[in-house]
């Protein structure tokens, strides 16, 4: 009997491939200014966290169950979030701190599991669950309920002008500037922003606030908002291609002005890399990839809008405004890990967040489909309120829903 093991020699390439995925998936940290932040303090981590737990523990108090069930998963997130920070990848980014993105990547990856639990409820379960977290949901009601869209669009006066630039208008540009300072291509912005309005148009008859008139599309969503937007953020891309990247340690610094600046600057970019998603000698698949690029994306930003609409929260509540915050933090990470899978030809592995952020994309949208299922639909094609008579589970309450 042969016991011999077959293995394959080492090939040349095979380093520069682990180190293409490293320099997307684990970027290190160049020139460390000040040790103590960067020293691996497990002792003092174990320490404090188990002294935590101690406390929660000892001083619960059971008469109030559902407190002590909402502590309970505050701290099962802030554990997790502490291992991520022991355990997790850098991403390709480095500042402010290496932990600060290990802890996004956390972040993902409880806000992708949670997805993977919700899509095993139905309608009538995930409400309960909202109910729960916000017992004010009951009463939350639809924009598209008590507002009208797309009202005698052939009035245009200065004055309604005026009234569309509100807190959506500035989210619309401010939006465009960070989408700008990602993606950092004219040509993917002015797609994305383009297209995104057939999007609406697409799907007016089950959103009904996409609809929008004329103007009000053209001029102020597409040339104002999305495009002073786009312009102003791709100008700050400009700029800092442009800039000199040398870090002095701040222990080199000797005034307290040049300290504290010094500081501040940790919070900007160590370096900028100029980005060119567009090839005359693309391959196919480089110009697919980025096609489906251009495709999530809108689904990521559809995504916002189901969710709101099928499960009934105002954009105003927190459940809309920290998902949208959550997703844009995420979204720097994974472009950069994406872009460098698509145009490295020495990168053979796509990165961690960029795997945890398309698959979540994918299961939002599933999870707002199966919430329109359990719905049903009313005679205009929009989901209603009122869900398929299915069992439920309880958390605690038995009278929580009435």
């Amino acid at each position: 009997m042969d016991d011999r093991v077959c293995t394959r020699a080492p090939q040349k390439d095979d380093a520069n491939y682990r180190l293409h995925f490293r320099m997307i998936n684990e970027q290190q940290v160049n020139d460390i200014c000040i040790d103590f932040f960067y020293k691996p303090h497990t002792i003092t981590l174990l320490t404090v966290t188990v002294l935590s737990l101690m406390y929660f523990v000892f001083t619960r108090d059971d008469e109030h169950s559902d407190n002590n069930l909402r502590v309970g998963l505050l701290v099962v997130v802030s554990f997790f979030l502490v291992i991520s920070v022991l355990a997790f990848p850098n991403g390709p980014f480095t500042r402010p701190h290496p932990a600060i993105w290990r802890v996004v990547f956390g972040l993902s990856v409880l806000y992708f599991l949670f997805l993977v639990f919700l899509l095993f409820l139905n309608w009538d379960q995930v409400k309960i669950l909202m109910y729960w977290l916000d017992p004010n949901l009951r009463y939350a009601t639809r924009e598209a309920d008590v507002m009208e869209y797309a009202v005698n669009c052939t009035v245009i006066t200065w004055e309604r002008i005026v009234s569309h630039f509100d807190i959506f208008a500035f989210g619309h540009f401010a939006g465009w500037a960070m989408k700008a300072l990602l993606i950092r291509s004219y040509g993917l912005c002015w797609t994305i922003s383009i297209t995104w309005e057939f999007t609406e148009l697409f799907f007016m008859h089950l959103l009904p606030n996409f609809a929008e008139c004329w103007w009000d599309q053209v001029i102020l969503d597409i040339l104002l908002c999305n495009g002073v937007g786009i312009w102003l953020g791709m100008t700050v891309c400009r700029s800092l291609e442009m800039r000199t990247y040398r870090w002095a340690s701040i222990k080199e610094i000797h005034t307290t002005t040049g300290k504290i600046k010094r500081a501040v600057l940790q919070f900007t970019p160590a370096s900028w890399t100029y980005v060119r998603w567009f090839d005359p000698k693309s391959s196919f698949q480089r110009l697919a990839g980025i096609y489906l690029f251009m495709i999530l994306w809108q689904l990521t930003e559809l995504n916002t809008f189901f969710l709101k609409h099928i499960f009934v929260f105002q954009a105003s509540h927190p459940l809309s405004w920290c998902r949208i915050l959550l997703v844009g933090v995420i979204t720097a990470p994974t472009v950069r890990q994406y872009y460098a899978y698509l145009t490295d030809t020495q990168c053979k592995r796509v990165g961690t967040q960029c795997w945890v952020s398309c698959h979540t994309a994918l299961q939002i949208f599933a999870l707002a489909s199966c919430g329109c299922k359990d719905q049903g639909t009313s005679s205009g094609g929009t989901c209603t309120t009122q869900s398929t008579p299915r069992k439920t589970f309880q958390l605690s309450d038995p009278t929580m829903v009435k």
